[in-house]
Order: C-alpha cells, then structure tokens, then sequence
C-alpha cells in the first residue's frame, strides 16, 4: 500500500504526541518491543531471527485542529468535483427508489474490489436473498449493511457509529473482532510473524482511541471545505488503523458518511470507490504521501476519482433507464399491473424470491407469482433454482448493465498488498 520512502517522522516516546512540523502534520514514529516467537517448527530460523527485536509504529498526527492548506489548483479542483458530486445528487435522487440503492450496492462491490473482494453482480444479488454459496458475494453485501449504517449513522459520526459501521461489516465474517477496536499491533505488507520489514505499521493500539477521538474532532470542523475534508478524514482513518481487519472498506463508508452529513450528497451514495478503482496505485501512494505530512494528493485522487464516478454512474443510470423503457414495450400487461411494480423492483434487486417482493411490495404472497409470470414470459424474468420451494429469479438484463460499470471502472493498478498475520490482518 505504502511505504516508509520519503516518510518524515521521529521516535516519539509512547504517551507523548508526534511533532508537528510546518504545513500539514506528519506521521511521526516510536521504537517498541516486540517480544512475540513463532511456535517452534513453523518458521525458519533465519525468518524467526528478522523478527526478533524492537520495531517501529506510526504515532498519528494530531489533526483535530490543524491547519488544512492546499495548492490553489488542487482546491479549485476539489470544488469542480464537490459540484459534480451534488449534481449527479440532484439526477439520480430524482428518481431515488431503483438508484439510490443500487448505486449502494454498486458503490459497495467496488469499495471490496480494491480489497481483491470480487465477485459478479450475479453472486451477489443472489447472496442478499440467500441463494448460492459465494463467501466473496456475502462478504460484498455485508459491506453494502457497513455502507447503509454510515449513512444511517451520518447525523452523528462519533467513535460509536464508527464501531457500528464496522460491526455492520464484519458480524458475519468475524464476529469477535466486529466493532472493537484492535487489541494488538497489525502491520501491511511484509512477513507473517511480525512487523519488521513492513511496508507501513500502523499506531501502537494503546493510541488508537485518543486518535479516534481526535479524527471524529476534525469530521465535525464547519471551516474545511467538504471533499478535502471528507479525503484528509478517510486518509487519518486508515493511518490509524483501528481494527485488525475491514479497515479499507470501513474507511471508504466512513468517507461516505461525511458527504452525507455535510449535505454533499442527499439522496444516493456516489460511487466514488469505482472512481479510485481507476488507478489504485496512485490511490495508495497518495495515502503514503499523506502519512509524510502532504495531504494535496490524497484530495486530488478523491476529486479525479469523484469525477470518473459521476461518468460512470451516469451511465448505469442511463442503461437502467433504457432497460425499464425497453420492457414497457416487450411486456403486455395493463398499466396498473403489479407486474410493473415488480420492473421497477428489479432495478434494486436484481434477483428475487417471493418472500423478497412480498415484502418490499406488499403482495400478498398468493399474489406474487401472478406478478411475476408475464415478466418471465417477456424474457425479463428468468427462473433458476429449479425448485417448488424458494424458487428465485433473475433479471439477466439488469446484471449485466451493473456488470458492465463494473468493467467500466477498471483496475490499472496494483491491489493492495497482503497483510501481515501476526495478531490481525488489515483490509
């Protein structure tokens, strides 16, 4: 993800808070103990002796306060894209019941991809209704719960909704470690047994609540403008660290939560991950950067990628919308047909049982196949589970149309590298 290159910062004793230099504050550093072993006959002697022996931490810089300065092209940059953002807002939200949550949904998916969570918009439609038994799928839609709580959460953001958001992502997938934070040193990059060699360490996790603190101190400031408020924020996040895993996609929901309480967005959750999946290299250097006390760059990849979000989305927007024109014209049912309810559910789920839009309709269930027969019949609708019980369905149209953003968004560069495992990974 990053590394030490360039990186300013000195040995700070542990309780005592790093310096700040001029300009933005850097990530300073503290030399630690690391008295863990590997059980005998499960590392190498030479792998054991490189982690033995002290290491270094990050200390996070104290940003509640500090000055956020920025190169006169980057912060007109940053407001072009803010506007961008707040008028693809103001589109989508317009017809906010089919857009709003699928471009959660497709928001989510990319957000895992930059963690090398991937899967088709096929596995994980069918995850959210329980079909298949996809692990990358399910983990998708529990990042889309993390994302639904950071919006929920966005009135408050404090250390609670954080840890609420977190819970969200992980209660499936690791419910021990599921909103608390981190009880024990993790490090990205370099070996399995210990931190030696990382390429970033992240604080001691004694210091990961005052940081907390002091990160959900900067998000309430009123005088930051809002994009490179909401980029400085989700760069402090993942410097701090604070959970052994989810850190990225919960840092990514975090980010949206900011928009959403600054009024930057209102009605739909802006793909901006799509936008960073561009080029997630320059994504990660950028955090690098930022960690070395410059900030333009983290807010410059939050604006670019704001930017090649909003084309993007705008163009699944629009093949949605082509796709519902489409069926008006191949399904022959009168207008006030359930069946037409049914078409604009598919836009949100792509993939559905009967209990799914019994629910979300409020169909009587003896009247939910009736609903679905003429759109099956138009090609629409295609059953797949061959059963008599839990039968589901998919729009094959509609996955297609979230396929293509997805290939849309790309992927020049690299993922982000493997963790190392001692106490806790990070993603």
């Amino acid at each position: 993800m990053t590394s030490d290159r360039g990186e300013r910062g000195t040995d700070v004793p542990p309780g005592r808070p790093p310096a700040v230099t001029a300009g933005w504050p850097a990530v300073a550093y503290e030399t630690l103990p690391w008295e863990s072993a590997p059980p005998p006959g499960t590392a190498s002697r030479a792998e054991t002796r490189r982690h033995r022996g002290p290491y270094r931490a990050a200390v996070p810089a104290r940003i509640a306060d500090a000055e956020l300065s920025l190169p006169s092209e980057v912060a007109a940059q940053a407001e072009e894209a803010a506007a961008e953002i707040s008028r693809f807002d103001v589109e989508a939200g317009g017809e906010i019941a089919p857009f709003g949550a699928v471009l959660l949904r497709s928001e989510s998916a990319a957000s895992s991809r930059i963690e090398n969570l991937t899967a088709s918009a096929r596995a994980i439609a069918e995850a959210e209704i329980g079909v298949g038994a996809r692990a990358n799928g399910a983990q998708i839609v529990a990042n889309t719960h993390a994302m639904d709580a950071a919006v929920a959460l966005s009135d408050r953001l404090d250390a609670d909704s954080v840890l609420a958001m977190h819970r969200a992502l992980m209660e499936d997938t690791d419910p021990g470690s599921a909103g608390r934070w981190r009880d024990a040193q993790v490090w990205i990059g370099g070996g399995r047994l210990g931190p030696h060699g990382a390429l970033f360490v992240p604080p001691h996790h004694t210091r990961v609540p005052a940081a907390v603190d002091g990160l959900v101190r900067f998000m309430h400031r009123d005088d930051l403008p809002l994009l490179p408020q909401a980029a400085v924020a989700h760069a402090q996040f993942e410097t701090v660290h604070p959970f052994p895993d989810g850190n990225g996609r919960t840092g990514r929901a975090l980010l949206h939560a900011l928009l959403r309480r600054k009024n930057l967005t209102r009605n739909v959750t802006v793909p901006v991950s799509a936008g960073l999946l561009v080029d997630t290299r320059a994504y990660f250097d950028a955090l690098g950067t930022y960690r070395s006390g410059d900030p333009a760059e983290i807010v410059r990849q939050l604006s670019e990628a704001s930017f090649a979000a909003v084309t993007n989305g705008r163009q699944l927007v629009a093949d949605l919308r082509q796709l519902r024109r489409r069926w008006q014209d191949e399904v022959s049912v009168r207008g006030d047909s359930a069946a037409w309810r049914v078409a604009d559910l598919l836009l949100r789920h792509p993939v559905v049982n009967a209990s799914l839009v019994a629910r979300e309709l409020g169909l009587l269930p003896s009247n939910v196949y009736r609903a679905l027969e003429p759109l099956t019949a138009a090609g629409v609708l295609t059953e797949f589970t061959d059963r008599r019980r839990n039968r589901a369905w998919r729009s094959a149209d509609v996955l297609a149309a979230l396929d293509d953003f997805a290939a849309r968004a790309g992927r020049r560069g690299a993922g982000r590298p493997g963790s190392g495992r001692g106490p806790g990974g990070t993603t």
